[in-house]
């Protein structure tokens, strides 16, 4: 979302336009963003023969999929009907990787049969993949490398010791005894990544790490350094230098590939990086009040459609679009919910007045994806911005949508 000329604009359309059309709450995409994402990423790993698998998990509904792949990414998903939206993209069954996390043996066999590269995460699944495959169906390992670091070390060590994701280093000798006497066809590794190990210092050991282990397949053909790359959400918080991981992978990259004697291609995940910023939520604010010393603004949507400030603490920039040049005043903006429902606290906002525009800013990734329908509220409508036309790709959820699959009781 852009501010230019005393409005609020979306790929050039002002957003109280596509408000006014669609209603609100709504979350509307910019798709120039996203390709911006997509290209910025593409340079600052051009070094190497890297590939992006768009996690869809972050924003998963099927036009955003479909423009991912209009982009050239590949596809990272975490269920078969995933998979399923990946396909109906338009995505091949081998641009799609599946990395499921503590789940049925049966999906892991669905994912075999569409085709998909399958990304084993636990010695349970991979000893349950060796006994009904063998070596007849290449596999990525998904390791929790345990990288050791005097940079961030406590966070490190809380992070790896708090995750559930991965294979741990320590149960390397089980994954090459169960390929030797399967005759496995390990042809990709996979770091399970998060912001914490995604930065240059940390990122260039955990390389390091993870080229060692990888080293150690011969049918080795990708290594996936997954996810987890932070955006500027407005927070004063720092972010990744995006060309220096990219400068710190190719310094290590080619002395990779002499030690296994072949090019290996770098496979990334990234979600929230490509689509966080690119989606924003808006609501109308409903009512002003005042308790005590607090000066509440009420808007019509609440953590049913954007759990991340109540769940993670997640900061979200919110804007008066109505009265951009209103005068400043602090308010703590809360939602519709029978609960405790606060989407910002503190926040210095231009004057709002009842029925103003609302924009809640870098929704795009976990917005929707998270949404419930908590209190029978109906889930939002979903806009994307293309081209300078307005597209709905998502209709608004009505009483029908969320009562269809219940069953009254004739009582």
């Amino acid at each position: 979302m852009q501010y230019e000329n005393d409005r609020y604009t979306i790929g050039g359309i002002d957003v109280r336009d596509i408000c006014r059309e669609f209603g609100t709450p709504l979350y509307v995409y910019d798709a120039a963003y996203i390709a911006g994402q997509v290209a910025r990423f593409k340079a600052a790993f051009a070094g190497v023969p890297a590939w992006i698998k768009y996690a869809c998990k972050a924003c998963s509904n099927l036009a955003i999929i479909q423009l991912m792949r209009k982009l050239g990414t590949g596809l990272d998903t975490v269920s078969p009907a995933e998979i399923k939206l990946g396909l109906a993209a338009g995505f091949k069954p081998d641009e799609i990787v599946f990395t499921p996390n503590c789940v049925d043996f049966t999906e892991i066999e669905q994912a075999v049969e569409t085709g998909t590269v399958i990304n084993i995460e636990s010695i349970s699944s991979l000893e349950k993949f060796a006994r009904k495959f063998g070596g007849t169906v290449p596999i990525c390992i998904r390791l929790n490398p345990n990288i050791s670091t005097q940079v961030n070390a406590d966070k490190v060590d809380w992070w790896h010791n708090q995750s559930k994701f991965g294979i741990s280093r320590s149960q390397l000798d089980t994954v090459k005894a169960l390929e030797a006497a399967y005759d496995l066809k390990i042809n990709g590794v996979h770091i399970h990544s998060s912001s914490v190990i995604m930065s240059p210092d940390i990122f260039t050991e955990g390389a390091r790490t993870v080229f060692d282990i990888a080293a150690g397949f011969k049918h080795l053909e990708f290594v996936d350094f997954g996810g987890g790359l932070k955006v500027d959400v407005g927070d004063g918080n720092p972010v990744i230098d995006l060309p220096a991981l990219g400068q710190t992978l190719e310094n290590l990259y080619s002395d990779f590939c002499d030690q296994v004697g072949h090019r290996v291609e770098i496979w990334f995940e990234p979600g929230r990086f490509l689509v966080g910023n690119a989606g924003t939520l808006f609501a109308e604010c409903t009512v002003i009040k005042k308790n005590e010393a607090v000066d509440f603004v009420g808007v019509n949507t609440g953590f049913n459609h954007l759990i991340r400030p109540m769940f993670y603490d997640a900061y979200h920039e919110i804007v008066n679009v109505s009265n951009p040049a209103g005068p400043a005043h602090t308010y703590t903006v809360v939602g519709n919910l029978c609960e405790i429902d606060n989407l910002g606290q503190g926040r210095q906002l231009s004057e709002v007045r009842e029925k103003d525009l609302i924009a809640i800013k870098s929704a795009g990734a976990y917005g929707y994806a998270m949404a419930s329908s908590y209190n029978s509220r109906p889930r939002p409508a979903e806009v994307l911005v293309m081209d300078g036309q307005a597209h709905l790709i998502r209709k608004r959820e009505t009483y029908a949508d969320m009562i269809q699959n219940m069953v009254p009781l004739d009582l």
